[in-house]
């Protein structure tokens, strides 16, 4: 019987026929979303930053410069921390707005590892720990509540150096040498965002290294007092391995990486663990490609459900970034999108409001990515 006139004609392979094309898979998401750059009016390099909440953000820079806003990036003080001039802070940590630790990396011969505390918004700053014992070099610092916390150093003597608080940085004590994780020649932390060093929970701590054979994760459960490593498929060299970590549950995390020295070079720079830190595997690499010294967690806070606007735990982003750009992961670090050109080298996010700093007075902000996933889309082939 022949085609009714009204229903179109299709053809494949000689033969009549309706096809269904598909083509657009489901696709881990659409990012709409870009980067505001702030002009504050500075060329210092900044490394250090810390969101607190959507609006109120420390930053840590070079000169001894630290940098705050409470009023979403709108207007920033800038604070010059007394006898700090040729420090550069490369990791911050704030309590609330009045409450911040900032570490300078450098080396201790040359009186440039430090860490200050201020109780005052930064008005004023009390040097809390400082040492002249050669090797020492700070990488950074991170805290599990507002009483301990952690620091991270480059090996001495074949040592990590750590050091630790229980009174809100306030003292600090140096972890005994028998405890220290042993390293292998050549391997260190890298000071490029204060991230090489991230706590979890309620006594879990990683570290990532880089600068020998391959890049490993150290890891303790009871506050830094023992540790376990574990090697890693991650290329590492003496100038590439692992830069920064984050975890989004008790098991699952994310380190990146990559080489300084090729900051837009193709190569694996994405981990993945699923299992504490225990393992690592191999992810999908980041767009744009290239060095990534820092990964943080965008959370979509709000959404309808049934009606009811509630926070949405299970909604949201991986973002990534380096000196050649940032990237977006909508499906767990499987998978990338370009999220902008800027090269910050470290980010901080407080709910769905991030800021990124980098060199030469670079601060950016932003406020929504699309969480949005792509529909599969019908195509008819008509002959």
């Amino acid at each position: 019987m022949p085609l009714h006139k009204s229903v179109p004609r299709f053809q494949l392979n000689g033969l009549y026929a309706l096809i269904l094309t598909l083509l657009i898979q489901m696709s881990p998401g659409v990012v709409n979303a870009q980067w505001k750059v702030i002009d504050i009016k500075t060329k210092i390099h900044m490394r250090a930053v810390h969101a607190i909440s959507p609006t109120s953000c420390w930053i840590g820079g070079t000169r001894g410069t630290v940098l705050k806003t409470t009023n979403g990036g709108k207007t920033w003080l800038t604070f010059k921390v007394a006898g700090a001039d040729s420090l550069d802070f490369r990791d911050i940590h704030a309590f609330d707005k009045e409450v911040a630790i900032a570490m300078s990396a450098g080396e201790s011969e040359k009186d440039k590892a430090k860490i200050y505390r201020t109780e005052d918004g930064g008005e004023s700053w009390k040097l809390v720990y400082q040492t002249t014992q050669s090797g020492v070099f700070l990488d950074g610092i991170d805290f599990w509540d507002k009483n301990k916390g952690i620091c991270l150093g480059d090996p001495v003597q074949g040592r990590m150096f750590i050091l630790t608080t229980e009174d809100g940085g306030q003292s600090w004590q140096e972890l005994a040498v028998a405890k220290r994780p042993a390293m292998e020649p050549g391997e260190a932390c890298f000071a490029a965002s204060g991230t090489s060093i991230r706590t979890n929970g309620k006594g879990n701590v990683f570290i990532g290294t880089g600068g020998g054979k391959m890049a490993r994760v150290f890891r303790s459960e009871d506050y830094g007092q023992n540790w376990h490593v574990t090697a890693t498929p991650l290329p590492a060299g003496p100038t590439s391995g692992i830069f920064g970590l984050k975890f989004w549950s008790k098991k699952n995390g994310m380190a990146v990486g990559g080489d300084y020295k090729k900051t837009t070079d193709s190569t694996q720079n994405v981990l993945l663990t699923d299992d504490g830190g225990i393992t690592w595997k191999l992810s999908g690499m980041t767009k744009p490609a290239g060095l990534k010294e820092c990964v943080d967690i965008y959370h979509k806070t709000n959404a309808t459900w049934n009606g009811d606007t509630q926070i949405r735990s299970d909604n949201y982003a991986l973002v990534a970034s380096g000196p050649s750009g940032s990237s977006v992961s909508l499906d767990r670090g499987k998978t990338w999108n370009s999220l902008g050109k800027e090269g910050f080298h470290s980010l901080s996010f407080a709910g769905n409001v991030g800021y990124g700093v980098g060199a030469n007075g670079l601060i950016g902000k932003i406020e929504k990515i699309s969480t949005k996933k792509k529909k599969r889309k019908l195509v008819f082939v008509e002959d």
